[in-house]
């Protein structure tokens, strides 16, 4: 392994806290990053269903949205930020109870736009202060635990629900939900992985098996039609969008209903605070693998290019599944490939850059919106659940004694129920009976460490980056958030 005074950064243009990276001139054009995200992106149209339930919107103007969304996940590699942009997905169940709140129809909107607007500025002015990591440390742990914990409840409720997915799609969620936990979380694949080129390869196709068995699956158990597949190019309306659904039509929300965000928003930010720290570390673990070249992965960066994002859609285009920092488990497939090498992959920039300019293609081609559009409830349950063992865990993981677990699980179970607010209101009381001078400190017992390290969701343990062969080093599939 190169030594640290070796590392090289790629080439870019310096554009104040940002770095311009063009394709073909800063960065090689991956071909196998390109090739999995034209497919992966079946994932990304599962946020479809979240915004046409939630707002009645058409699924073309619902997929204006995701395209949208598309164009502004290239801003990350394209402004230095070498990441998988995707959903804040533990959160989505948050919002989906906060606007829920409102009236169907115009209202609700509003309510969509002014959480996210919020949003988008709380984590441009961090971003841009330099206050992230402070603001998240003056939040006791105990209510951290309970937020994270909270959301993954809310996630596993919101498909289990009377009249949730689950009901739609008994026997293919089963299946599916099952052959997934398996692929990703048990201990007896991370093994097989190691020594096995087939099911390493495999693995890097994330949930992607998944979906196309759902597709399979769904018809044989009468739960959903058979593909009709249609050929061309999709057909997005952004007349519907920008006239029903976005500020050009309904103007902005009153004043009031910006300050109701409050309390979801801080608790959303908990969240990504948490996923900006696994991004993080899943970087810092490619860089001391690689050995010759430089990640520069930037905290207030990170913030001001998701921040920019969930402020811009905003206003063109509200999205349920929001803006996140990254999509976890296609983050650790490109920096698995690219601790392979410089022959593997040259830069980070150019495995999550190709990565996203796939996806973007796929979101083009018809073909591939028909085939995955019957299952795309069964795609976004599969997310939920997921998501929701892993905040669970790493919600546990925030706690550091045992009254903290005990007062997050308080936390929790009223915000899988009644909401952020009321989590909020609840945590602060109990801190203060419990902890009274020490709200802040709380106390640490040893009983608990705080982990949100990637690798501590792989038990079996990866090769060596510099003895292990290129090709035989395992994908591990960490966060699957998108």
């Amino acid at each position: 392994m190169a030594s640290p005074t070796s590392l090289t950064e790629s080439p870019y243009i310096p554009l104040g806290p940002f770095k311009l990276r063009l394709p073909f001139i800063h960065y090689r054009f991956e071909l196998p990053d390109y090739l999995q995200g034209l497919l992966m992106c079946a994932v990304d149209l599962a946020a479809i269903p979240l915004m046409t339930e939630l707002l009645g919107m058409p699924f073309e103007a619902a997929l204006a949205v995701v395209m949208l969304n598309g164009l502004l996940y290239l801003l990350h590699h394209l402004l230095g930020d070498p990441v998988v942009p995707g959903w804040i997905t533990p959160a989505v169940p948050l919002l989906i109870a906060f606007c829920s709140q409102y009236p169907m129809g115009p209202e609700r909107v509003h309510a969509l736009i002014a959480f996210q607007m919020m949003l988008g500025l709380l984590s441009i002015s961090l971003g841009a202060t330099g206050l992230a990591s402070k603001v998240i440390g003056f939040i006791p742990a105990a209510i951290k635990s309970g937020i994270i914990i909270g959301a993954g409840l809310s996630a596993v409720t919101s498909v289990f629900a009377v009249g949730g997915k689950f009901d739609a799609f008994p026997w293919t969620i089963s299946i599916a939900i099952g052959i997934a936990f398996y692929l990703i979380f048990s201990q007896h694949f991370q093994r097989l992985k190691v020594g096995n080129v087939f099911w390493w390869n495999f693995a890097k196709l994330g949930i992607l098996p998944i979906v196309i068995l759902a597709v399979v699956v769904a018809p044989l158990f009468g739960e959903a039609p058979w593909p009709q597949i249609q050929w061309g190019l999709s057909k997005p309306d952004f007349v519907t969008l920008w006239r029903d659904y976005s500020v050009f039509g309904l103007g902005l929300p009153s004043p009031g209903m910006f300050l109701t965000t409050l309390p979801t928003v801080l608790a959303v930010y908990i969240i990504v605070f948490g996923d900006v720290l696994s991004a993080k570390a899943l970087l810092d673990d490619a860089e001391r693998s690689r050995g010759d070249e430089k990640v520069d992965f930037d905290a207030n960066r990170s913030h001001l290019i998701f921040g920019a994002r969930n402020a811009l859609m905003s206003v063109i285009g509200p999205d349920v599944a929001m803006c996140g920092p990254k999509w976890a488990a296609m983050l650790v497939v490109v920096t698995e490939r690219f601790k392979g090498g410089p022959k593997a992959m040259k830069s980070i920039h150019g495995g999550v850059g190709s990565f996203r300019w796939g996806t973007n293609t796929g979101l083009l081609l018809l073909p591939v919106v028909t085939f995955v559009q019957p299952i795309l409830g069964v795609a976004l349950a599969l997310t939920l659940l997921i998501q929701g063992y892993v905040s669970v865990r790493l919600g546990v993981m925030e706690a550091r004694s045992q009254r903290d677990l005990g007062i997050a699980g308080v936390i929790a179970a009223v915000l899988a129920i009644k909401g952020a607010s009321w989590a909020f209101a609840i945590g602060i009381v109990l801190c203060l009976l419990i902890y009274g001078r020490h709200f802040f400190r709380g106390e640490n017992d040893g009983t608990f460490a705080k982990d949100l390290v990637a690798g501590d969701l792989n038990p079996a343990p990866l090769p060596d980056a510099d003895t292990a062969e290129p090709e035989r080093r395992p994908a591990a599939l960490g966060q699957a958030s998108l």
